[in-house]
């Protein structure tokens, strides 16, 4: 492989073997990692041949370093290694370069470029660079044209083989002309110094990748049976073993701490800047760095199943992606090399044929261009000019316009704790029009707690108190709201000796999705759960309005809990709207974008949270069980909308999947499980428009390097054609062109949001 152009195509052949889920292929380390689709066996002899039907070559790549990048990141035992004949543009530069500048003083400087010896010089300087630094274009345009197909390598080859055979004919022949040998050394030099920024600015554009990569250490402090610490490689770690980290030492697993107290740095993977305080029973990542304390955790997680390795895994697929924009370049580039030849052929035949029409041709457009010194001879103008259309011409600068961006961006947004799926994700998020937020866990805190309490019925005789069994009912379920109500059902057994007896057996209990819970006892149906549920359920709710009036203005969730159809009490649940949420409503609708809130609470709860946060009353959707928040999506993009779905990634799944994109709002540990479009590795939603603020910069940037691409060769080539570019001032802006490309995508790493 010679640029990022091959890299895309090797990609695409490996992605079209049967069973391959996706693949990534580095350019600079000349490796293809593949990961295979749940259930299918890794057929490595399929991928080699299809690497190999692309135009490449490539073998089995077989590791025994268990910590191997490609091991711990993508769980592949094996990749396919792609390799060139040489260490890499360097020796081209140098060599190439110390040609060319004595060929350039010889003529440009000491006028000796018609004189004999001098051109005999030339040859003999051009020769060995034509066949050293020229062997790694010559290899690539054959092997695509063994299997029938054409790229930039081809035309590099046939520009600078036309220069230099056309000046070797010239000089044999004994022919009083210029000779063209520095314009064939300069442009194989020009080219490869173009390759050789294109590499180098490839490997800055994937720093933050390689920085993940490098988090998790090889060793760890595995504790024995008996206490005693040693080191050992973590590929011999299993699931249950403990492990001390020391002052100071990157976390070389996931795990959960069980023994002392530490602050640890997780802002590289979760863009947090302040430390975490972690505690027994508290999670630890892979590659976060322990502070000052010591801790004892317990193994839970490895390799490829680690926050990290699933952090890693999602921005190779991201760089790795294509975006919908890109087809356009992608039909263009189909069909350029083949047009690009065609184009340098009739240039030829014009120029070598009728070379009086060409030569008043390009007299007209000087007065409006700028004057140039055409070849004295038709046989000259016809190579020469054909030649630089041959060079000029960048099929590159298209195929790197939306990658380049692409990595760019999920590289500077993996750095600040936004993981972004893939290009679709990041053209998507440019175009949103409105975001729909979730209440409970995403607007809000989720840090739910019970208010207050109203007994309907006091003294009625029933086993246990109304608070009691509302208790009992929620201990079982992992809801928020059933989570804070057990708690202050436990709170209330510690402080009291109300409900002291026995709690009471429950049968046949189950969770309502959206509702509440339902269990029998003693023959009698209990439930907890919102008022409209009970209502529903033909349960009588009056008793409780002054109560549910008086709360819900306050912006407070009412629940009630029922026996034999009857309600038994009320409670009020609040939770505080997450620091900044009005900032960042307030930025969305700035960028253009219209807020939405959907909640499951009352209509009057909604409409107290929506004031608070800033979000227009008539934008509200309550009473809104979770299946029916796709539908609510749904009803957005059915009026126009491209809807971006603001949630927690489990209970608004459907949501996160109906919508034009899905924002989860997660930590860590939850990566690998969610489908969403873009996870915000940090618990708040502070980065929500600096995501989307990021998104529209990517896309913004695609569009620039697609523009550049287009009118650079669309001005180029007609220009090469009549005369007006050198080969050799074509070759130095056929290499820059790739760089402009790239450096355009770097930019992004300087992005900085501004609310």
């Amino acid at each position: 492989m010679t640029c990022q152009g091959c890299a895309r195509n090797a990609t695409q052949a490996i992605q079209g073997v049967a069973g391959v889920a996706n693949a990534v292929v580095d350019l600079t380390a000349g490796r293809a990692t593949v990961w295979w689709e749940p259930g299918r066996a890794a057929d490595e002899n399929a991928v080699v041949t299809a690497v190999r039907r692309a135009g490449f070559g490539a073998t089995p790549l077989v590791t025994e370093d268990a910590h191997d990048a490609s091991r711990s990141v993508s769980g592949a035992s094996r990749g396919a290694e792609v390799w060139s004949p040489l260490a890499g543009w360097r020796f081209n530069v140098v060599v190439g370069g110390a040609a060319t500048l004595v060929l350039m003083v010889g003529e440009w400087v000491l006028g000796l470029g018609m004189t004999r010896w001098f051109q005999w010089l030339a040859f003999g300087l051009a020769l060995p660079v034509q066949i050293a630094c020229g062997s790694r274009f010559y290899r690539g345009a054959f092997n695509q044209l063994r299997v029938g197909q054409a790229n930039m390598d081809t035309l590099v080859a046939l520009g600078s083989t036309t220069a230099f055979a056309y000046s070797t004919w010239a000089l044999f022949a004994g022919a009083a002309t210029h000779l063209y040998f520095m314009e064939a050394v300069g442009i194989l030099t020009l080219i490869s110094l173009g390759h050789w920024l294109e590499a180098a600015a490839t490997a800055r554009a994937s720093a933050a990748l390689r920085s993940l990569i490098e988090l998790a250490p090889p060793k760890a402090r595995r504790l024995g049976a008996d206490g005693a610490e040693s080191a050992v490689p973590v590929a011999e770690l299993v699931i249950g073993d403990r492990i001390l980290l020391a002052p100071g030492d990157r976390v070389p697993i996931d795990g959960e701490v069980i023994d002392g107290a530490s602050a640890l740095d997780e802002s590289m993977l979760t863009g947090e800047s302040m430390p975490v305080e972690k505690r027994a029973g508290a999670k630890v990542y892979a590659g976060t760095l322990n502070g000052g304390g010591r801790l004892v955790a317990r193994v839970t997680a490895l390799g490829e199943d680690t926050a990290l390795a699933s952090i890693i895994a999602v921005v190779q697929r991201a760089q790795n992606s294509r975006a919908m924009i890109q087809k356009l370049g992608d039909r263009v580039s189909a069909v350029f090399v083949p047009a690009v030849v065609l184009v340098a052929i009739a240039t030829g035949l014009w120029w070598g044929l009728d070379y009086a029409s060409a030569r008043e041709t390009a007299g007209r457009f000087m007065p409006w261009l700028w004057a140039v010194t055409l070849p004295a001879t038709p046989l000259a103008a016809a190579f020469i000019h054909a030649a630089a259309v041959l060079i000029v011409a960048c099929p590159c600068a298209m195929g790197l316009a939306t990658p380049a961006a692409i990595m760019a961006g999920a590289n500077v947004a993996a750095r600040r704790g936004l993981l972004i799926r893939d290009g679709h994700a990041l053209e998507k998020s440019g175009r949103i029009t409105a975001v729909l937020f979730d209440k409970t866990g995403t607007l809000t805190a989720g840090k739910v707690s019970v208010a207050a309490f109203a007994d309907l019925r006091a003294g009625s005789g029933q086993d246990g108190t109304a608070q009691v069994l509302a208790a009992d009912l929620a201990e079982p379920s992992r809801h928020p709201l059933s989570v804070a109500i057990a708690a202050w059902g436990r709170s209330r057994l510690e402080a009291t000796t109300v409900g002291s007896a026995k709690a009471p057996a429950f049968e046949d209990w189950r969770e309502v999705r959206g509702c509440g819970v339902e269990a029998r006892r003693g023959g009698a149906l209990v439930r907890l759960g919102s008022l409209r549920w009970l209502r529903e359920g033909g349960i009588d709710v009056t008793p409780a309005t002054r109560f549910v009036t008086d709360w819900t203005e306050r912006g407070a969730t009412v629940l009630g809990v029922a026996t034999a159809g009857a309600l038994e009490g009320v409670m009020a649940l609040t939770d505080t709207l997450k620091s900044g949420a009005q900032d960042v409503v307030a930025a969305i609708g700035r960028q253009g974008n219209e807020v939405y809130l959907v909640t499951g609470d009352q209509a009057a709860t909604a409409a107290a949270i929506a004031r608070q946060a800033g979000i227009d009353p008539t934008r509200v959707f309550a009473e809104v069980r979770p299946e029916r928040k796709a539908e609510i999506v749904q009803r957005l993009q059915d009026q126009g909308q491209r809807v971006a779905f603001v949630g927690d990634g489990i209970n608004d799944a459907p949501a996160l999947e109906q919508a034009d994109l899905g924002i989860a709002v997660s930590r860590a540990s939850d990566v690998a499980r969610e489908a969403a479009d873009i996870i915000l590795l940090r618990s708040d939603i502070e980065a929500i428009p600096e995501a989307m603020g990021l998104a529209r910069a990517t896309l913004r940037t695609i569009r620039q390097n697609l523009f550049w691409a287009f009118f650079y060769n669309a001005a180029a080539v007609p220009l090469a054609a009549l005369g007006f570019l050198s080969p050799l001032v074509c070759a130095a802006a056929m290499g820059l062109s790739d760089v402009l490309v790239i450096g355009n995508a770097l930019r992004l790493r300087r992005w900085r949001y501004r609310s």
